[in-house]
């Protein structure tokens, strides 16, 4: 039984790393209070720049980023537009379509098609670089829509420094009002990019690509091994793989790009599992190189290990919890214990109160907090089976974030394809929210009325993701396209006109 209390207390700890890392880094972020580097001046002349768009399957929202790409203010004769499209649904034929009006109006754009989904964005990624004719490299998600000042905003880092070879811009949130669980998420994302990133740029520790909003110096990416596809986060991959070569990269939080996210908490948890699985295997292939890396300091080495198993976070609450009621029934001083956890859990919501001073002088999508607690430890389940699955070594598909062109409080995703799949229970997030609730009414019969918070939180936690799966399965009743979609109207376009 010691051994029990002794693993109990080494795990707290280990979780206990995790939330002293985002209150260093609030605290780093405090200090050195960073803000974006001046934009340097224009070059002379604009050089060469592809634009790539992958997609697979977008038929709600592929029509729009096009046509945002196709308006950034470029010259024209020195921009060049990549569709690579993987699709197998009618997503080619609205693509198809739009590439041709748009070459007509003198737009050098081309629709790239792949004989097979290899290696997956990644593969199309390097198969459309191949292909480009582009000194620098952006690269647009499906979901997003680039302002028309977006390159001759960021290009002129690159241009001025030879050693940059990445630029990566916030995200910002086309659906963020859309309801309790898109904002949710906006608080995750916000945190990371506005003080997450933004600390340890000022610091010098690793950054990531975040695989959208982003622009790359093609000899980068082609000195650091090109997009690989034997990770689940080629993004991740390749921006460490690029600063281990010794290449910088750059954020700019104050140049924003909007896009969505998944208003449906299956393609959350999915989402989530896959970068998941992609990060562990990112640190399975670059852990040992990352220590080894004598250009960057032992801080900054473990720094980006932290970053890498960051989603370790899921398995050891696991274990904390299946632990939980062996260590009740030995008394060890599991308050002490609790506390600690408790204060070190202070981090990331710090993270998200700083993040929400910075970019909005505002608290009030603090008010959604409770449902990102819900939202990361309910998922828990799900992301732990990814990082076995990575740890084992096991191939997995790449299973894309459905986008269903929700805009401003708009969330209707419902009557869509791409919603849910084929109808599952979330069996896994039932039992273990069982399990913890029982474990707490056992703990409370028994009077150890301490850990009945602590224990509570997982049950309501992977109920609601539980529930709420099931009752989005209930009402997704997707309708099959026609050939000229509503989504195309006049009244819809006005509705979704997001400013620059």
């Amino acid at each position: 039984m010691v051994v029990i209390g002794l693993l109990y207390t080494l795990i707290a700890l280990a979780l206990a790393v995790y939330g002293i890392n985002a209150l260093m880094l609030v605290g780093l972020y405090l200090w050195r209070r960073p803000t974006d580097p001046p934009p340097p001046p224009p070059p002379e002349t604009w050089p060469r720049v592809t634009v790539q768009i992958p997609l697979y399957n977008e038929v709600y929202v592929a029509d729009r980023v096009i046509r945002a790409v196709a308006r950034l203010d470029y010259p024209r004769d020195r921009l060049e537009i990549q569709v690579l499209d993987d699709s197998d649904d009618e997503t080619s034929e609205v693509i198809a379509t739009l590439v041709a009006r748009l070459r007509r109006q003198g737009v050098h754009i081309v629709h790239v098609r792949r004989d097979a989904r290899a290696g997956y964005k990644a593969g199309a990624l390097a198969y459309g670089l191949a292909r480009a004719t582009g000194e620098f490299v952006a690269v647009f998600d499906a979901d997003f829509v680039p302002p028309r000042d977006w390159l001759k905003r960021t290009l002129p880092y690159l241009t001025a420094n030879p050693r940059l070879g990445f630029v990566q811009t916030r995200w910002e949130h086309l659906n963020a009002h859309a309801s309790a669980i898109t904002l949710a998420q906006t608080l995750a994302l916000d945190g990371h990019f506005a003080v997450e990133q933004a600390a340890r740029q000022a610091i010098g520790w690793p950054l990531t690509f975040n695989g959208s909003a982003g622009l790359w110096r093609r000899e980068c990416i082609e000195q650091s091994g090109n997009w690989q596809g034997d990770t689940l986060c080629e993004d991740l991959d390749l921006a460490y793989r690029a600063q281990l070569a010794g290449w910088q990269g750059l954020i700019l939080v104050d140049v924003a790009v909007p896009g969505e996210v998944p208003p449906v908490v299956s393609a959350f948890r999915q989402q989530q599992a896959r970068w998941a699985m992609g990060s562990v295997q990112t640190l399975r292939k670059l852990g040992a190189r990352l220590l080894r890396a004598s250009h960057l300091s032992w801080p900054a080495r473990w720094q980006g290990l932290i970053h890498l198993s960051n989603y370790f976070v899921h398995p050891l609450l696991l274990l904390l919890l299946v632990l939980t009621p062996l260590v009740l029934m030995t008394h060890p001083p599991m308050s002490a214990v609790l506390t600690y956890l408790g204060l070190s859990g202070l981090g990331p919501p710090l993270v998200y109160m700083v993040a929400q001073w910075r970019l909005r002088r505002s608290p009030r999508r603090l008010l959604a907090l409770p449902v990102l607690v819900a939202l990361g430890l309910g998922i828990a389940w799900t992301s732990t089976r990814a990082i076995v699955a990575a740890l084992r070594g096991r191939p997995a598909p790449f299973l894309r974030t459905p986008k269903f062109r929700c805009v401003g409080r708009t969330n209707r995703w419902h009557d869509k394809k791409y919603g849910h799949g084929t109808w599952q229970l979330p069996t896994g997030e039932l039992l273990w929210g069982l399990y913890a609730l029982l474990v707490g009414m056992w703990a409370w019969y028994h009077g150890h009325g301490y850990a009945l918070a602590f224990l509570l939180l997982y049950a309501l936690s992977f109920g609601f993701v539980a529930l709420t799966i099931l009752y989005q399965q209930h009402r997704h009743v997707p309708t099959q396209p026609v050939s000229r979609p509503r989504w195309r109207s006049t009244l819809s376009r006005r509705r979704e006109q997001v400013p620059s």
